[in-house]
């Protein structure tokens, strides 16, 4: 994949910033926010102008009449748009208002077929699209939908990270999972990745903390949202900051360095990985430990998943893991992950064991 830098200006060093109200509810509106964002140094103002929400009936943007203020806020202030698209027709009618900063929705970027339609519709085009994660933690989804608009020539890409779906209710609106991008850094190392933590927290005072976990974890920038007046916003209200909230943010957050920086840390790493080969050779003794098992089982007419003895099992080392200051969660998912393959180990010696028997 072909990635180029995005025409969006920064200061060296400091993240990308993008900034704005959820929607564009008026001209007034969208002035005075871009106002106060060039009063802040950031160049890039979000807003969306088609706003389907989930039950039909709430407000859902103003449609094309805000692309004709988009074109009088930047005429006014230099400062430059950025939408969502859903469709082709979207495309066309951005691209004519002179808005050359799209993004693909977390809804969009779920469907290969609507995707294709987007990417295709750029084809040619020189613009700058981000393309929000799907809905659901699917790193290949989110790398497919990338891939479809370097297919068409996109090369201005990026990938927003605004957290995923969850049942029921929680901290966060959506549960950032930020294992997901950092396996999408992983596969695209050269692939600018934008927190949302507007979209991730839901609410306001989560916004900075998210902020700063993104940026620890070498985010390139950040979109917010922003209202001049959030309690009186059109959606989204809780998640909103003010202008002067949104300041405040930018000037307490701290940019990491992403260098090294001397022979300390170099001898830490080295201590990491002579641990994690030492862990590896500990998992290969283990898994040779299963597969005797697994010839025990068959012998003595055994299942091989022992349901009972992996649930208590599982509660020990939770225990355990916890007197040494490791999450349960983390425990629960590394031993789930170790059964599994202890489980698959035990498959293939019986397996093994049947194929020898019948050649013989």
């Amino acid at each position: 994949m072909t990635i180029q830098p995005l025409k969006i200006p920064t200061t060296d060093g400091n993240p990308i910033i993008i900034a704005g109200p959820c929607a564009a509810e008026s001209e007034a509106q969208l002035h005075a926010i871009a106002k106060r964002l060039v009063e802040l140094d950031i160049h890039i103002m979000r807003a969306g102008v088609w706003k389907p929400r989930t039950k039909p009936g709430s407000f859902e943007g103003r449609g094309n009449i805000a692309l004709e203020w988009m074109k009088n806020v930047m005429a006014a202030t230099g400062i430059r748009m950025a939408t969502e698209v859903a469709t082709p027709k979207h495309v066309e009618d951005c691209l004519e208002s002179g808005i050359d900063v799209l993004w693909i929705g977390a809804r969009t970027s779920t469907n290969p077929f609507a995707v294709q339609n987007i990417a295709d519709a750029l084809r040619g085009t020189d613009v700058t699209v981000l393309v929000k994660n799907p809905v659901s933690p699917d790193v290949d989804l989110w790398i497919g939908a990338l891939e479809r608009l370097a297919g068409a020539g996109i090369t201005r890409i990026a990938a927003i990270h605004r957290g995923f779906s969850q049942f029921g209710s929680k901290v966060y609106r959506n549960a950032p999972m930020w294992q997901v991008p950092i396996e999408l850094r992983r596969r695209l190392p050269q692939l600018p990745i934008i927190g949302d933590p507007s979209h991730i927290g839901g609410k306001r005072e989560l916004v900075y903390p998210l902020s700063q976990e993104a940026l620890d974890l070498g985010f390139d920038g950040l979109m917010i949202e922003c209202h001049n007046n959030p309690k009186e916003a059109l959606s989204d209200s809780k998640q909103q900051l003010t202008p002067d909230e949104l300041g405040e943010i930018l000037n307490k957050i701290k940019v990491r360095d992403r260098c090294n920086h001397g022979d300390e840390l170099d001898a830490m790493r080295r201590d990491i990985d002579l641990l994690d080969s030492q862990l590896i050779d500990l998992l290969s003794q283990r898994m040779s430990i299963s597969r005797k098992i697994g010839q025990i089982k068959q012998q003595e007419n055994m299942t091989i998943l022992q349901a009972a003895r992996f649930n208590s099992m599982l509660e020990q080392r939770i225990a355990e893991g916890r007197n040494q200051k490791l999450s349960d969660d983390f425990i629960g998912n590394l031993f789930a992950t170790i059964h599994e393959e202890s489980i698959r180990q035990q498959i293939h010696k019986e397996q093994d064991s049947t194929n020898d028997s019948l050649n013989n």
